[in-house]
């Protein structure tokens, strides 16, 4: 026999340790010790109470590292303060880009669908890394604060292929690109962009997109009609949500962070203080993402060996005090896993049982560890050229004063002052009186002969960046560029 895969195992906080108990203890009654080796790790509320920021210690880091596998309970994050998100810290340092979770309707879980007799069982596959999940925050003046929002097309099709291959591998027939780009047309209309380009590799496979507002509204009237959706970050997370609520709440919504050379499986749901301690929480979504965890190894006659005998449990009532039939007695978090591990090797009678493979799949293998840094990369044969530049300032001072003032300090540059905005609406040289503004105004400068795009490094710019630094407080500086024939910057709205 093989030696077993070693997992980085964080019981987490409040109810963690507890489910985190129950779930091993099904994976002790399941045979899972003879195929992994759990590796104890530091991380959490503990370690943010000794001062450290990070939330991981040193010596979890690099277990995780060795080991290549993240199996995690619930984390505490410090409210206020600059402790960040254990949860993202994690996904975003060891670059785990798709966060894959299953919603689907559980027997004994009741909700208005199951009450309608309406099938969900469709997946979330979100980006990871990127988006305002880079948490870039700055306060520019007084009154305004920024978050910078990151996409790259790698990033994308990252996930993108994850989607696609996981639909895939499930047998899915359609892949489902959720997304704003009809506001956010740069960043979303990447993200849009580099799916219809990945989803041309899979020919097999229907693709659609839908504008996330229309996507959650459907979720809601119509969960049946989808099968995988890919998301950004930030609107993954919140459709992972949502979605979660229709088929019961995050108590039963597993969770993986797949990634090139580390990956995280954990519950999503959060560490409930108020009733740690007392037994009675609901391990079910952490021993699914533990199910995530043994596919992930090649455990796939175990884990739908678990998960029926799961099924199986859920279908004959057995509950904890967060679900179920209230008129009957709930049990508490490791009688629920004596439930199911008395169920080992049955199939649940009404509900669809799992395929049990015949046999396990080929053990995880994983990839050598990188020397340096990896970069990841997707147009690599662009032309660009430098056409102008976004000086942002801060000042009190009205539009058109603002632009008499910054027309005479470019009247010597190769730039000329083309647009200002405020809160991303145009405000000169149209605009109306009526749009209320703050102190901090956006002014474009692009070159006054575009005959000489090219002719101009970013050095002239700059220069003129001097020139305006000189008399106004300055909050950021971007570059304008046109790639390949093409602006890479935005217009205003109602420019």
């Amino acid at each position: 026999m093989s030696a077993p895969v070693r997992v980085a195992l964080a019981t987490g906080d409040g109810i963690g340790p507890e489910i985190t108990q129950a779930v091993l203890a099904v994976f002790e009654a399941a045979g899972v010790s003879r195929h992994l080796e759990f590796v104890p790790v530091e991380m959490g509320r503990a370690v943010f109470e000794r001062g450290d920021s990070r939330g991981v210690t040193d010596e979890a880091l690099a277990a995780v590292e060795g080991c290549g596998i993240v199996f995690k309970g619930p984390m505490e994050t410090p409210k206020g303060g600059g402790g960040k998100s254990i949860n993202v810290t994690l996904r975003k340092l060891y670059c785990a880009y798709a966060n894959i979770r299953h919603f689907r309707a559980l027997p004994g879980v009741e909700t208005v669908f199951s009450r309608a007799g309406v099938p969900v069982n469709f997946y979330v596959v979100r980006e990871n890394v990127e988006d305002t999940y880079g948490g870039i925050e700055h306060r520019l003046t007084n009154d305004v604060v920024e978050c910078k929002r990151l996409v790259s097309a790698p990033g994308c099709d990252q996930v993108h292929r994850a989607a696609f291959e996981l639909a895939r591998r499930l047998g899915l027939s359609r892949v489902t690109c959720g997304h704003k780009a009809n506001i956010m047309k740069m960043t979303d209309g990447l993200f849009l962009e580099r799916f219809h380009a990945t989803a041309a590799d899979y020919p097999g496979i229907q693709h659609e997109d839908v504008i996330i507002d229309a996507l959650c509204m459907n979720l809601v009237l119509r969960p049946h009609k989808y099968e995988l959706v890919v998301l950004p970050n930030l609107q993954g997370d919140i459709v992972s949500d949502l979605a979660a609520g229709l088929v019961g709440g995050l108590g039963f919504a597993p969770s993986a962070n797949i990634g090139q050379h580390v990956s995280i499986f954990e519950a999503v749901h959060g560490s409930a203080p108020d009733i740690a301690g007392k037994g009675v929480a609901n391990p079910t979504s952490l021993l699914l993402s533990g199910l995530m965890m043994l596919r992930h190894v090649g455990l796939v006659r175990i884990a739908a060996t678990i998960e029926n005998a799961l099924l199986a449990t859920l279908e004959d009532g057995v509950r904890t005090g967060d679900f179920g039939d209230p008129a009957r007695e709930p049990v508490g978090t490791m009688p629920f896993a004596r439930e199911i591990v008395s169920r080992l090797g049955r199939t649940p009678g009404a509900a669809p049982a799992v395929p049990v493979p015949e046999r396990d799949t080929a053990p995880f293998t994983r990839p050598e560890r990188p020397r340096i840094n990896t970069l990841i990369r997707t147009f690599t044969q662009v032309v660009s050229h430098h056409a102008g530049c976004d000086v942002y300032i801060e000042t009190t001072i009205s539009p058109a004063e603002l632009a008499a003032h910054l027309e005479r300090l470019c009247e010597h540059s190769p730039f000329t002052l083309t647009m200002m905005s405020n809160r991303g609406t145009q405000v000169w040289p149209s605009g109306s009186v009526f749009t209320e503004v703050v102190d901090y105004y956006r002014v474009r400068f692009e070159l006054r002969n575009p005959a000489e795009l090219g002719r101009y490094g970013q050095s002239a710019a700059i220069a003129l960046l001097n020139r305006i630094a000189e008399k106004f407080p300055v909050t950021d500086f971007q570059p304008l560029k046109v790639y390949d024939g093409k602006p890479g910057f935005s217009l205003a709205q109602g420019q």
